[in-house]
């Protein structure tokens, strides 16, 4: 096989690969992403996988390229079966955020939310919205945009009244691997959350735009986003998700918002960061953990292996 990897017999899965060698667990993790998310291209599974292992580069980025090779070889071996290849932008390619005018500091809105109403939301569907969404959060979100490898949504926030106009952007994409807060709150062993990871989605990205100053805006759009939230998730990739989950920054913001959607506060992380498995960043950024369940039965659901 030409690919470096190396094998003990030709049938076997590869169990070293690029210079890292995978477990057993890890391989069996791989298998599952692979299986439950079947709506995502190759590339976006490859950069799935790499969040959820922790599979990176020096300088931070994530190793996709050897990532798709590895889910060939493991396609290969007999492991799993992947989706046929696309043809589109190169994986890992970087997209840079736009400067416009639609991005520029709108007319302030200040009032209550029902002077506002209805409240709406767009899905990210077309090339024009990508370019707004892409720009709104990377202009005026403080971690900027960032390509949403894997599984994601995406939504545009509308004020109907006085005239229509976007207020707000809100993302979900692939949870954090392990969160102590969360995983003790579900009662995970590492069994079912290898299962169930990919039933728990992020809201990695919340904004409300700095000119909007409308109170209770962002709690009426977190309400309204996820009482569609599993339906959307369930059409888009075929994957019914049971939790969400999000990370507040209490040094910039209370999480009110959250709490008066009905969040549920679990706890602190303990700053190491999504991807910090060396443990390097310890302490450096706590954050606080909260979830919502998109099922009543959510917790016994993520339990079962």
């Amino acid at each position: 096989m030409a690919h470096g990897t190396e094998t003990e017999t030709e049938t076997q899965a590869p169990t070293r690969f690029r210079g890292r060698r995978f477990t057993a667990k890890e391989l069996a993790l791989i298998r599952e992403v692979v299986e439950s998310c079947s709506g995502l291209s190759r590339a976006e599974l490859a950069f799935t996988v790499c969040e959820l292992l922790g599979w990176k580069r020096p300088s931070g980025r994530l190793k996709g390229l050897e990532c798709v090779d590895l889910l060939e070889a493991l396609e290969s071996a007999g492991v799993l079966a992947l989706p046929a290849k696309q043809t589109g932008r190169p994986v890992g390619s970087r997209t840079r955020v736009p400067v416009t005018v639609r991005g520029d500091c709108g007319r302030d809105l200040v009032g209550e939310v029902g002077d506002f109403s209805p409240i709406e939301l767009e899905a990210v569907l077309t090339e024009e919205q990508r370019l707004l969404f892409r720009e709104l959060v990377g202009r005026h979100h403080y971690l900027g945009h960032r390509v949403p490898f894997g599984a994601h949504l995406r939504y545009l926030v509308y004020a109907s009244r006085p005239e229509r106009a976007v207020v707000g952007c809100v993302q979900f994409s692939s949870p954090a691997w392990r969160m102590a807060a969360r995983d003790a709150w579900i009662g995970w062993s590492d069994t079912s959350r290898r299962r169930n990871l990919q039933r728990v989605v992020n809201n990695s990205r919340f904004l409300i735009l700095p000119w909007v100053r409308v109170q209770n805006l962002a709690s009426r759009v977190l309400s309204l986003v996820l009482r569609r939230l599993a339906t959307d998730w369930q059409e888009r990739y075929g994957v019914e998700v049971l939790l969400a989950e999000t990370l507040v920054d209490t040094s910039r913001y209370t999480g009110h918002c959250y709490r008066a959607a009905n969040w549920i506060a679990l706890g602190e992380t303990t700053g190491r960061g999504r991807m910090d498995r060396e443990h390097a960043l310890h302490g450096a950024r706590p954050k606080t953990v909260l979830v919502y369940p998109l099922a009543k039965d959510a917790q016994r659901r993520l339990r079962e292996s």
